[in-house]
């Protein structure tokens, strides 16, 4: 009961977070996702801390994927011209050629999960924010997208607790069933349509197709999280969140579905 307490009360203030984050327009939109960007950047590079084989220099690849965030972030925010997107491929080339002079075994490893660091955080927070600056309404559909992450997450494992019997993916994640994956969904598509009534701009099709998207993703990116840290042989991404592990821990799910909303967003409309 402790940790469910624990849980309760660390996932209340991470919503309120978020939510008010998203609320407030663009300018706190675009803090909220960098810092949650740089939080999971340096979890990511953490990973790998006594890694026998990648041995990715945390500082300097820091550096680098944070350099590249603001320079993403800033064309979005029309602070510095779009042509400025040039500076990125110099910067990931000059990145490259750290590997020379730092002499480790395995350099195409290192420069991997830099890159890997780029495309799975570094994009998604992107994303969000963006979506604030090329609709009208940002705010309601990052909200909208998120409460639906969230509901899926809650209620799948509320399902997968009480009715779970049938193994979804055992390697990966041997606590997840495909009774908390349908009821997980289910609920997800009841919370779109709740969305589409709470005055939404977009239409109730757009909420329930967004639904069915977002439900899998999640699960999707729940299990890659999951893959990660498997592979890694660690039980939490971190521990800044009392309760729930770490930055990436919490936002797994959010990450893969992330790009798969923003698509859908920018195609209807």
């Amino acid at each position: 009961m402790n940790n469910i307490l624990l849980r309760a009360i660390t996932g209340f203030f991470f919503v309120a977070i978020v939510i008010s984050g998203l609320w407030f327009g663009e300018i706190s939109t675009s803090l909220t996702m960098t810092l949650f960007a740089i939080l999971g950047l340096n979890e990511f590079y953490t990973l790998f801390k006594e890694h026998k084989t990648i041995q990715i220099n945390k500082k300097i690849s820091l550096t680098f994927s944070i350099a590249i965030y603001l320079i993403i972030l800033l064309i979005v925010m029309d602070y510095i011209e779009a042509k400025s997107f040039v500076l990125i491929t110099p910067l990931l080339f000059i990145y490259f050629t750290t590997e020379l002079y730092r002499k480790k075994k395995q350099p195409i490893l290192n420069i991997s999960i830099f890159l890997l660091s780029i495309i799975y955080i570094v994009l998604p927070f992107i994303l969000v924010t963006h979506m604030q600056f090329i609709q009208h309404n940002g705010s309601h559909l990052a909200i909208g997208m998120f409460l639906l992450i969230w509901t899926n997450d809650t209620f799948a494992y509320l399902s997968g607790r009480f009715f779970g019997k049938t193994k979804l993916f055992e390697r990966i994640s041997p606590k997840k069933t495909w009774e908390g994956t349908i009821g997980g969904i289910s609920f997800t598509v009841l919370a779109a349509y709740l969305i589409h009534l709470s005055g939404s701009y977009y239409p109730v099709s757009f909420w329930l197709i967004a639904a069915l998207i977002i439900a899998p993703c999640s699960i999707f990116g729940d299990l890659l999280e999951s893959l990660f840290k498997r592979s890694l042989n660690i039980k939490d991404s971190g521990n800044i969140l009392p309760g729930h592990g770490g930055i990436l821990d919490r936002f797994d799910a959010a990450i893969f579905a992330i790009p798969f909303f923003y698509a859908l967003v920018v195609f209807y409309s």
